[in-house]
């Protein structure tokens, strides 16, 4: 029995209009593909290298910044700091005042130098001898502050001896500074060395100052 549904003919498929077709062929060619939302790790990754070079500018800047103490970490392999002072005034009793001028001068000066000052620096209780052998020990260079009461005192006649027990290896150490006193009046036991002529408006405290200076660049 024949069905009322009629079935298309083979090989028939029904037709979309032709500008219907061109239609949608143009809008599939246009579409635009959608954008991916990136991902936390790319951002970050993108993000993280700026602020990665941000963070190494600061550090290189330290590297070469003029304001690092260069200087200070080459001085501190200089032989300066094996001692513990710079320079060590050897006076008398009745010549602290001139000893104290002297010293301030030295240490107040844009060199700063460190020096030893028996009355100042001394351990309370030490024994003397044992004192001014350490502090001669521990100084680069000695100024003598050789005056009539130096000449008179048994300890500074003492110190004298003991810096002249280094020379002639020391050259430039021990430093004589005569005041108050002719050249006929100056120790037998240091003519062999030049002194600096304390008569002078600054009383030759920048010559002392100049001296040891002198021997201070030999050790860097």
């Amino acid at each position: 029995m024949a069905s009322s549904t009629s079935l298309p003919a083979p090989g028939s498929r029904p037709k979309k209009p032709l500008g219907k077709m061109a239609d949608w062929f143009r809008q599939t060619l246009l579409k635009k593909p959608k954008k991916r939302p990136d991902s936390p790790e790319s951002t970050s990754s993108d993000t993280s290298q700026p602020a990665s070079q941000d963070r190494l500018s600061p550090s290189l800047s330290l590297v070469t910044s003029p304001s690092l103490p260069l200087t200070h970490a080459s001085d501190s392999g200089s032989s300066r700091w094996s001692k513990d002072y710079d320079v060590c005034v050897c006076h008398s009793e009745e010549d602290l005042v001139a000893a104290q001028n002297l010293v301030s001068y030295l240490e107040g000066s844009s060199t700063s130098l460190r020096c030893f000052l028996q009355l100042r620096d001394a351990t309370p209780g030490g024994a003397i001898v044992s004192e001014l052998c350490q502090a001669l020990n521990n100084s680069h260079c000695r100024v003598l502050l050789i005056t009539p009461g130096f000449l008179q005192d048994p300890w500074c006649k003492y110190q004298m001896l003991q810096a002249l027990t280094e020379a002639p290896g020391a050259e430039g150490r021990t430093i004589p500074l005569l005041s108050g006193l002719s050249r006929d009046a100056y120790p037998p036991e240091l003519r062999f060395m030049y002194y600096v002529d304390g008569r002078g408006p600054d009383g030759g405290f920048r010559q002392v100052k100049e001296a040891v200076m002198r021997y201070l660049q030999t050790l860097s």
